[in-house]
């Protein structure tokens, strides 16, 4: 099986990330990863980027993360895909199959209402899958779900709780949106990791998307040791 991460974060382009991109991608291709989708957190997030930069400037700066990951991932024999997240109140999106020449065409688009951001997205030939829709947090007011407006759910977060996944596998079911399955990951090493897995080797992101939405990707959670320096996954 081929073994991919969806949702990761780097220092470079995300505020909250204790991680690289270089060291990002060695931690994945140590634990047996043959692909990342580098989905930092986007002009509206929790990003690194000055908010009064030039737009040209600001996607140069937000694209450093993914651009670092990608030199380290051609090194080493790792693919590095570019995704994104944006943020409305604490609600998630993941953006994928898009590309930086759309980014530097759509001026502003971070400043969009959510539901016409989503319906660009994917009338752009992009893909939204929405990220822990049911985290609970002290500085999420209310829960936002746009079912009419996303292409998925991630139903496995490894950041999250088993109740929250749960939620969010329910959720899915409830509005037949396809299943998704994502790390989080801020820091690299961590007791858990999600991965979404195929048969056959996926070269760019779009095939990855496809295989999920034609539910020929398999979800997984594993519990992640550390024994004689090598990286053990666990499936849960």
């Amino acid at each position: 099986m081929f073994r991919y991460e969806t949702h990761c974060h780097t220092s470079e382009s995300s505020a909250c990330s204790h991680i690289s991109a270089a060291d990002l991608i060695d931690f994945y291709k140590e634990a047996g990863y043959d692909a990342v989708i580098i989905t930092d957190h986007f002009l509206n997030g929790n990003t690194t980027v000055p908010k009064h930069l030039p737009w040209k400037k600001q996607i140069e700066l937000f694209l450093k993360g993914y651009k670092n990951a990608k030199k380290r991932g051609d090194e080493i024999g790792v693919d590095v895909f570019l995704g994104w997240e944006v943020s409305t109140g604490g609600t998630d999106f993941l953006t994928y199959c898009l590309d930086e020449k759309w980014l530097i065409e759509h001026k502003d688009c971070d400043k969009m209402r959510i539901s016409d951001y989503c319906d660009l997205v994917r009338k752009s030939g992009g893909y939204i899958v929405q990220a822990h829709p049911f985290r609970e947090a002290d500085y999420i007011e209310l829960i936002r779900l746009l079912p009419r407006h996303v292409d998925g759910v991630e139903v496995i977060n490894a950041c999250r709780t088993d109740f929250e996944n749960a939620m969010a596998d329910q959720y899915a079911d409830n509005y037949c949106l396809k299943k998704f399955a994502g790390t989080d990951n801020h820091h690299g090493m961590r007791e858990k990791l999600a991965a979404m897995e195929t048969s056959t080797r996926m070269n760019d992101d779009k095939s990855l998307i496809q295989a999920a939405l034609s539910g020929s990707c398999k979800n997984v959670l594993y519990r992640v040791n550390k024994e004689n320096g090598k990286i053990l996954l666990e499936e849960i």
